[in-house]
């Protein structure tokens, strides 16, 4: 598929939100680790709905076509629908339900010759999909290394595909939605080739993906792991490289200032001039704004101050780039409730960096 046009993960949303509205079943192709069923996850909670994630790789024939069983009213052969489908009672309860068929191209033919009657017909044998389902099917590409079966022609024109690729962007704004770790996002700020290095090729087992990273965003919530077992951890998970470098860059995020005291004007300079720390300080303050105004620890005059801290400091300690990314998460991510007229750091941060931050959110 290498000549397919491929898409990040915001415009993967935008096609699957499209899909459903048609009811029209949507394949998510893409190599291991970037998101897709998360994705997919991610819009079925907005919605309201509920998601039944269906790993078609490891299932059998009869998993989707039922058995078929001797029905003595009738004194003929029935069939005994598969517990995983939905039910109209269960559909009943929720806006959409997703219909999630992962590791899709995995299943043997024999599986994927099962499914076929339910995608394209919606139905298979007496049971049929309750109105209100949506389908999303998903799998690795052929070139990534994992076992995969060619899609029999007739089955891959009931989809609609699209390829995912990995976006520093898209990935950035997911992460801190979702309170990645602030070292992790800072790191890959810096470092943003770093966010995925998976190589086909490579006899490699661990390697850096939006999945292992936040597999070591997780272990780094824990606080009484000692440095050796951190860096056993990590080089397990995107690969001994990657974890040298990292682990370097959070010993010297380590002596960066607190980003409460910098919110609260103790802290005004800043002696550790190391970039890809900065990143992980600017990743704290935005965190910690957000979470001032979100759990309302503060009031709306000391908000203000803190926000005009975050601005002031930012300007005297920083170059453009971090600034703008600062800014941006703050105006655009989170949507914090700036009110400019209270803020005596913002005309002067609106005429220097305006432009630069109507560009990162075009």
């Amino acid at each position: 598929m290498s000549d397919t046009r491929t898409i990040t993960s915001v415009q993967a949303r935008r096609s699957l939100l499209k899909a459903f509205k048609h009811q029209r079943p949507l394949f998510l192709w893409g190599p291991p680790g970037i998101g897709k069923s998360e994705l997919v996850a991610d819009i079925t909670e907005e919605l309201g709905g509920h998601m039944i994630d269906l790993r078609l790789g490891q299932m059998e024939p009869t998993d989707i076509r039922g058995i078929p069983f001797y029905n003595k009213d009738t004194g003929k052969m029935d069939w005994a629908e598969p517990v995983d489908l939905p039910t109209e009672d269960l559909a009943s309860q929720y806006p959409v339900v997703v219909l999630f068929l992962d590791e899709m191209n995995s299943a043997a033919p024999s599986v994927q010759s099962a499914a076929y009657q339910l995608i394209l017909n919606r139905r298979v044998g007496k049971y049929t999909l309750p109105d209100n389902v949506v389908m999303v099917a998903a799998g690795n590409r052929e070139s990534d290394k994992g076992v995969t079966y060619r899609m029999p022609t007739p089955l891959a024109n009931r989809f609609i595909h699209q390829e995912m690729k990995v976006d520093f962007t898209s990935w950035q704004e997911w992460a801190v939605n979702n309170k990645i770790h602030k070292d992790v996002v800072g790191y890959i700020g810096f470092a943003k080739n770093d966010l995925y290095d998976f190589d086909s090729k490579s006899s490699s087992r661990a390697f850096a993906t939006p999945r292992t990273w936040s597999f070591v965003s997780e272990l780094l919530a824990d606080e009484d792991n000692d440095d050796d077992t951190t860096m056993n951890l990590i080089a397990g998970t995107v690969g001994e490289g990657l974890a040298v470098k990292f682990m370097a860059h959070r010993k010297v995020a380590s002596r960066m200032p607190k980003p409460e005291e910098i919110l609260s004007g103790k802290v005004t300079t800043l002696d550790v001039k190391e970039v890809s720390a900065m990143y992980s300080l600017v990743i704290s303050m935005c965190y910690e704004l957000k979470d001032a105004i979100n759990e309302k620890k503060v009031d709306d005059k000391k908000f203000h101050e803190m926000a005009d801290n975050f601005f002031g400091y930012m300007m005297s300690n920083f170059e453009t780039e971090l600034v703008v990314m600062g800014a941006r998460i703050a105006l655009t991510t989170y949507n914090l409730p700036f009110q400019p007229t209270k803020l005596k750091n913002f005309d002067k941060f609106h005429q220097k960096y305006g432009k630069y931050i109507l560009q990162a959110s075009a």
